[in-house]
């Protein structure tokens, strides 16, 4: 049986990774580019080919950590973006990580776990975030292509019950300025932790 971690990196090392845009997302960048602390501590779990993080780097951001259970993309981020520090690349399952972070932000993630897991990533979350902390980003609502996945694809308060107890519900909307494949589906969230 391929394990979780084999899984993912087979994916990634055989290029199937249709859900990879090849630039950061414009709703989270336009976030990143209204935060005036740029030493913030920020976590990307299950960041994939991490281009928010690239250009979180651009941006003046030197506190950025990214995570993925996949070796692969994170290879990938360092070879675009060859002075990011390499202790900030932590090849690990997101849900044994500890630390503590400022700014999570979801791009693709929560859709790609399991759903069973889904109470347990807000949980998650919630834990690794300091008093304040935000969690940002994008959710794909819709249904599962095939009936499987990943992705697993949900309606928008699907996702929103995982959430309301842990977290006050700043924004919660469709996204205006999606890529156009994900137009009127993507979902921009800012949750802060009670």
């Amino acid at each position: 049986m391929t394990s979780k971690k084999e899984y993912w990196q087979e994916l990634w090392t055989e290029g199937r990774t249709k859900w990879d845009v090849g630039y950061a997302a414009p709703s989270i960048t336009e976030y990143i580019d209204q935060l005036k602390d740029k030493s913030i501590k920020i976590l990307i779990p299950g960041a994939g080919n991490a281009y928010e993080a690239e250009y979180l780097l651009g941006s003046g951001f030197q506190n950025v950590f990214v995570l993925d259970i996949a070796r692969k993309p994170l290879e990938n981020l360092l070879s675009r973006a060859p002075t990011f520090p390499k202790r900030h690349l932590l090849n690990e399952d997101f849900f044994a990580h500890t630390g503590e972070y400022d700014l999570i932000i979801e791009h693709t993630f929560f859709i790609a776990i399991d759903p069973e897991k889904r109470a347990k990533y807000a949980e998650k979350i919630h834990s690794l975030l300091t008093h304040g902390g935000k969690l940002v980003g994008l959710f794909i609502e819709g249904e599962t292509p095939d009936g499987e996945g990943p992705p697993h694809l949900s309606p928008r308060e699907e996702y929103r019950k995982y959430f309301e107890e842990l977290f006050d519900v700043k924004v919660f909307e469709t996204a205006y300025n999606s890529i156009k494949p994900r137009a009127r589906r993507e979902l921009f969230v800012k949750f802060m932790k009670k």
